[in-house]
């Protein structure tokens, strides 16, 4: 009987967007800057062969994932999965920070874990919404490695699903753009589960 593999994530935060007046863009689409190609170079070159790959449905994460692929040489169209997207922050999108009522604003910070922007998600509900998709694609995926090309607030909510964390211990994890983070999955008889090889790796 032939032993299963363990299951490889390469979780990347997508480059970074083109936002000169700082507005709030969660699920907004925004356009992304790829100028950085010795960064974009460096990270391909350390990305497995013949991986599967994921991405939101959001341009910034689809493009960061085609220059990749590019760079590499591989004719792989990625999968596209709307619940990896960024947190939605509901109608305060496209608006800047200091213009929003600072009632509602004061009430996010007081506890941004599980407060909500007007229309908008939690971190909660972020990580209620990617865990899932964690699970079904290491099982379906089971053994492979899986390149996940997504956001700041996914890589965060991929954590605390991994790992059990509190939705406080994961928001300390400051996720760079086109950071790196590693999680394998143990297909052990005796004691399956997660281990996270490194965050934020920068090559």
């Amino acid at each position: 009987m032939a032993q299963v593999q363990n299951t490889r994530w390469w979780l990347i935060r997508h480059a970074p967007v083109i936002n000169p007046d700082r507005l709030v863009y969660g699920r907004s689409d925004m356009k992304v800057d790829l100028a950085d190609v010795k960064s974009l170079r460096s990270l391909a070159r350390h990305l497995p062969k013949d991986a599967v790959w994921l991405t939101s449905h959001l341009s910034r994460s689809l493009d960061t994932a085609l220059c990749l692929l590019e760079i590499r040489g591989e004719d792989i169209t990625p999968i596209r999965d709307n619940a990896l997207a960024e947190q939605h922050f509901g109608l305060w999108e496209k608006r800047r920070w200091q213009d929003l009522p600072q009632g509602e604003t004061t009430r996010f910070w007081t506890d941004f874990a599980r407060q909500h922007p007007p229309q908008g998600e939690s971190f909660a509900d972020v990580v209620h919404r990617v865990g899932p998709v964690i699970d079904a694609m290491t099982g379906y995926w089971a053994g492979r490695d899986i390149v996940a090309v997504v956001h700041g607030g996914t890589v965060r909510a991929a954590l605390a699903r991994m790992l059990g964390l509190s939705l406080e211990a994961a928001l300390a994890f400051h996720v760079d753009t086109l950071g790196l983070t590693r999680a394998e999955y143990l297909a052990s008889d005796t004691q399956p589960g997660w281990r996270v090889t490194g965050v934020n790796l920068r090559y």
